[in-house]
């Protein structure tokens, strides 16, 4: 395994450190300064030195001549993939921020409990092998990602349509990539060295349709000043695809028909019948069965149509691919967003896994760029993900959701006498209900945040005080308390620092009431 690189300038934080990950098995290379770090790198890159580069980088914000936040800024450039965490003091709370900005996986306040401080670099060292991995997997990224038996099954018809261009219809649900299909026959056909001309017959007015798909002479219409090809013929000699065929207008199915039928098609205000040397793929998310027996969708066009049928399976059907291309997707997002790729924590992913998805691969994939764009940190964990996820039934209830994901979206309901408790370290997310979540003093009086919790207060003091409970102000005084530190906690995704500024309270304060509290006995599943 590669070792861990710590960088500080007090040998006594080296040393602390290069023992506590000895006893753990993690080797260790220690560099008094950043430009040691550049030098290093630099030798390994061209081949002047037999050690291997860093799994993780553990450096200090502060040193005599140099700054960590220059340091990551270099490796930002040098190795993006390199999770790197930044210690620094307590008053550097702007550093810090600053730092996972820059894209610092995490930042290790001093003075700092070593446990702790261990086990978030074993974090950031998982995190780096499972990146590794899926770097690995995805080098040669094939035009269609999909690894379940459904997509295996398209991938199979493709490989046996290959050496026919006969006409193929494609059936799924918008967003499922029929048209990513469309153009893998094509690539993967007879006439793949012809044009791929695509036009979605939904997305253009019916009185424009017949004129894109066939073209139209000088003067067949106002403003109709030249002659122009339609995309039957600038598809000529490949592929005409024609995406949601079920929305095409009834009259123009005719005209497609013929097309279909003879090869041949006149444009709009012509005399003269055009030869379509063309491969026709159509797509719909409609059930074309259904639209012939409403008398929407003639019947001759479907069967011409339904020579070979591809059935797309929605994403929801495909769950086992959601980890592949949702990193996939914060690659992409990440080069086109120009912002530096975030890595997402398992138990995210396993959310995503556990959304159904109505939009299908279009819809992770906009969550993707979502979350390049919005995930605060580095690694983006269950309280990342946009309300859609967080927020829908059926994530909770499904089988494969993980624990703290249902947690985060179920309200938060107490006993009569205790409070639940959560995480709260030092630099380490938190999984606790989003802001806004329904919260209750009483599992029988759900309060929203637009209600009137004061009421919902006053009703449980007064059934505590009726039942005889004792101390019932300091059991009161606690759920009330446990609740602001949690919700502040959530905002500022687990940093005391800043949830104590955000609340107007001090640091020593935040810190005694999460211990008198108990709200850091529990570890968080993103921790473990």
């Amino acid at each position: 395994m590669k070792p861990i690189w710590i960088v500080d300038d007090d040998p006594s934080i080296r040393f602390v450190l290069e023992k506590a990950l000895a006893r753990e098995n993690l080797p260790t290379r220690s560099f008094s300064h950043p430009r040691e770090v550049l030098d290093a790198l630099a030798d390994i890159a061209a081949g002047a030195t037999e050690h291997s580069g860093p799994q993780v980088l553990v450096s200090d914000i502060r040193m005599p001549g140099g700054s960590g936040l220059q340091l990551l800024e270099k490796l930002r450039e040098m190795q993006p993939g390199l999770p790197v965490i930044i210690m620094t003091a307590y008053s550097d709370l702007d550093s810090a921020v600053s730092a996972l900005q820059r894209g610092a996986f995490e930042y290790l306040p001093k003075p700092f409990d070593l446990p702790k401080a261990v086990e978030l670099i074993r974090r950031a060292v998982e995190e780096s092998q499972r990146e590794q991995v899926a770097e690995a997997r995805t080098q040669d990224t094939p035009e269609i990602l999909g690894q379940a038996p459904a997509m295996q099954d398209v991938f199979r018809a493709i490989g046996r349509l290959s050496q026919s261009a006969v006409t193929v219809l494609i059936t799924g649900e918008s967003g499922s990539g029929k048209e990513l299909v469309a153009r893998a026959l094509h690539k993967h056909s007879p006439v793949s060295n012809g044009p791929f001309v695509a036009i979605n017959t939904a997305a253009i007015p019916k009185d424009l349709l017949e004129s894109e798909l066939f073209g139209h002479e000088r003067g067949a219409f106002t403003g109709a000043q030249t002659q122009r090809r339609g995309r039957f013929e600038q598809a000529e000699g490949g592929t005409l695809f024609l995406d949601e065929i079920g929305d095409m207008p009834f009259d123009l199915q005719t005209r497609l028909l013929r097309v279909l039928s003879d090869g041949h098609f006149y444009r709009v205000g012509g005399h003269a019948a055009v030869k379509a040397n063309v491969r026709v793929i159509a797509a719909t998310h409609q059930h074309l069965e259904q639209r012939v027996k409403d008398g929407a969708f003639r019947e001759d066009l479907f069967h011409r149509l339904n020579v070979i049928r591809l059935r797309l399976p929605a994403l929801r059907e495909r769950r086992e691919d959601v980890p592949g291309l949702t990193r996939h997707f914060l690659q992409q997002g990440a080069r086109q967003l120009g912002v530096e790729p975030k890595r997402i924590s398992e138990a995210a992913l396993a959310g995503l896994q556990a959304f159904d998805f109505p939009g299908n691969v279009r819809q992770l994939e906009n969550i993707c760029h979502w979350l390049s764009v919005m995930a605060p940190a580095q690694v983006i964990s269950v309280q990342d993900l946009p309300p859609e996820v967080l927020n829908a039934p059926l994530v909770a209830s499904h089988s494969t959701a993980p624990a703290d994901l249902a947690e985060a979206q179920a309200p938060v309901r107490h006993d009569n006498l205790t409070s639940a408790s959560a995480t709260a370290t030092a630099g380490v997310d938190v999984q606790v209900p989003p802001v806004g979540a329904a919260t209750a003093f009483n599992a029988d009086t759900p309060v929203t945040a637009s209600g009137t919790w004061e009421a919902a207060l006053e009703a449980e003091a007064r059934e505590l005080l009726r039942l005889g409970q004792p101390d019932v102000w300091d059991v009161l005084s606690r759920r009330f308390e446990s609740g602001l530190i949690r919700t502040a906690l959530l905002e500022t995704h687990g940093r005391r620092m800043e949830a104590a500024q955000r609340l107007g309270i001090g640091r020593n304060t935040i810190t005694r009431k999460i211990q008198e509290l108990g709200l850091d006995e529990h570890r968080s599943a993103d921790e473990g």
